[in-house]
């Protein structure tokens, strides 16, 4: 049986799957990335030189090279991972998000789809496409409701149009070709190794460092926070036990205003790092400008995937944001390297 091919395994998202596969299951993992900005070996450093870990430089929209992937490895299934993320960075380049999100995700299922065609009867019964997802693809929620499975398609900025055009092309590549894919839409994820553009990251980094903690709007919009360690158990869950053409909603079920988790950060670090000069943290908060096309709340029914796949959070918000908080207070080396290129923790996403 051949490894889990996992794209976009050096960013957020992408290393923490890597590491749980190494840790926790038998599963041998080629692990393909570009090494954009987001995406950091040091993320890696536990399972970098492990025996069942093969990492693989690669751009996925890069044919010729995905293919030499797939034929010198011959992975069981794939996770696809790799994408630009971050709903700013879409407002000011979204050309850089079409490429990786539709244009890359076009061509990894071309390149999958000519390997699976060749596969013996046996391997080809046994072989799976997972695709990663968002939330952000189904719009923005009023006060009431949540996101399900069956919700419709209404993307707001550039970043959740380019996760929306992938999705479908996942859905027409097993409609029409017949590659086996299963899909997976989840929240705000958030935990350690987590690039520092993102709003947890962000602010905590700021607030250790006493710079302003720039809150969008009145701080009202609303996001469901998922543990970054909670959604890889989910995707291998997925991976095992999913079935071929279903998708699977995977959320925290913990609703949060953006200024409320500003607010449990300052109070956290009230406790965690008392410094004179910059309690309490909470005075570091400045109202900004809002983002162009902000959606309001996101929120998701994982209710499918908790009766299906038998998964289940088990970090709480307040637990998880400790986590978090602690993992960035002690690891200010890999903080300092991730930010050593050319982001600044400066405003994005401007234009509008």
């Amino acid at each position: 049986m051949g490894p889990v091919l996992v794209t976009g395994g050096a960013g957020f998202i992408g290393s923490a799957l890597v590491r749980f596969l190494i840790a926790e299951t038998g599963e041998s993992v080629v692990n393909v990335d570009k090494l954009t900005y987001a995406g950091n070996l040091e993320s890696l450093e536990q399972v970098a030189d492990h025996a069942r870990h093969q990492f693989e430089r690669v751009d996925i929209c890069d044919g010729a090279a995905l293919t030499s992937v797939f034929a010198r490895h011959r992975p069981r299934a794939v996770m696809h991972l790799a994408a630009e993320s971050h709903v700013d960075r879409s407002i000011d380049r979204p050309s850089d998000f079409i490429s990786t999100n539709v244009v890359g995700t076009a061509n990894l299922l071309t390149v999958a789809q000519k390997y699976y065609d060749e596969l013996s009867p046996g391997d080809a019964a046994a072989f799976r496409f997972l695709h990663v997802s968002t939330d952000e693809v189904f719009g923005s929620l009023g006060r009431e409701g949540l996101f399900t499975e069956t919700s419709l398609y209404r993307p707001g900025s550039p970043y959740s149009a380019s996760k929306a055009a992938s999705d479908h092309l996942v859905n027409a590549w097993r409609n029409t070709y017949g590659l086996p894919t299963l899909m997976t839409n989840c929240s705000n994820n958030y935990g350690p190794c987590q690039f520092p553009e993102k709003l947890i990251a962000l602010m905590t980094l700021n607030a250790l460092d006493g710079r302003s903690l720039p809150v969008y709007g009145r701080g009202e919009n609303v996001r469901d926070w998922l543990y970054v360690d909670d959604h890889v158990r989910a995707l291998w869950l997925a991976l095992q036990r999913g079935q071929v053409g279903e998708t699977y909603c995977i959320g925290g079920r913990s609703e949060r205003t953006n200024l409320q988790v500003v607010e449990s950060i300052c109070a956290l670090l009230d406790e965690l790092e008392p410094h004179p000069a910059h309690r309490p943290h909470s005075r570091l908060i400045e109202f900004v400008t809002d983002r162009p096309g902000h959606d309001f709340r996101y929120a998701i029914d994982s209710s499918k995937a908790e009766r299906e796949l038998g998964w289940r959070a088990l970090e709480s918000f307040e637990s998880g944001l400790r986590r978090t908080i602690d993992w960035y207070r002690t690891n200010r080396r890999w903080c300092s390297h991730v930010l050593d290129g050319s982001y600044r923790r400066e405003r994005l996403g401007l234009r509008g």
